[in-house]
């Protein structure tokens, strides 16, 4: 079952044309990196294929499943605690309570850090609060944004995990990464320089 599919989208950041002409068919149990180098639209067209940009934004994007889209940033507010920050914007699809937020952190190993102040975490923690989203979702298309950013090798393993268990279970990921390759034949890559608008 198709769960995204993107037919000639052109991407423009301010008046400057970055991409022209991307189509893209994520199927059901399907792994897909977008690639290129830095400044070639790899956010700019996720945001796109995520809903969360139309301005600048040419071409069809239908989405055909319930998404989930964590960003590059973690989308966190400092002065409020992971526990907070999960119960005011928690998966965008779904309510939830405090025992499966406490789950989701306790998964993520920030067991004991439910009260302490987002900005008071390290990087690598306020990455696994963002993330902790993953647990209290029922969406089936994940849309990831340099997720593995900031992460320690157990963050790294354990990231992979969802992802993996995510697709297989029958979900779809779309994601970014500046890291080498995880999935191996596993994912299809994207490759953006293909789509540079000249």
């Amino acid at each position: 079952m198709s769960l995204l599919i993107a037919t000639e989208v052109a991407i423009e950041r301010g008046d400057r044309p970055l991409l022209r002409g991307v189509s893209l068919c994520v199927e059901s149990g399907e792994l897909w990196q977008l690639v290129g180098p830095n400044g070639v639209g790899k956010s700019s067209l996720m945001r796109a294929l995520a809903g969360l940009a139309r301005l600048g934004v040419e071409g069809a994007i239908r989405r055909q499943a319930a998404a989930l889209f964590i960003g590059h940033s973690s989308a966190l507010k400092r002065a409020l605690t992971p526990l907070d920050n999960l119960r005011l914007h928690p998966a965008c699809d779904m309510p939830v309570d405090d025992q499966q937020i406490a789950r989701a952190l306790r998964s993520v190993s920030l067991a004991g850090y439910e009260s302490v102040p987002v900005g008071a975490l390290s990087a690598g923690q306020q990455r696994r609060v963002a993330l902790a989203r993953l647990l209290i979702t029922r969406a089936r298309l994940w849309f990831l944004d340099e997720p593995f950013t900031a992460l320690d090798t157990a963050g790294c393993e354990w990231l992979e995990q969802q992802i993996t268990g995510h697709v297989a279970s029958g979900g779809a990921v779309v994601f970014t990464s500046h890291q080498q390759s995880r999935f191996g034949a596993r994912q299809h890559d994207l490759d953006l320089a293909r789509y540079v608008s000249l």
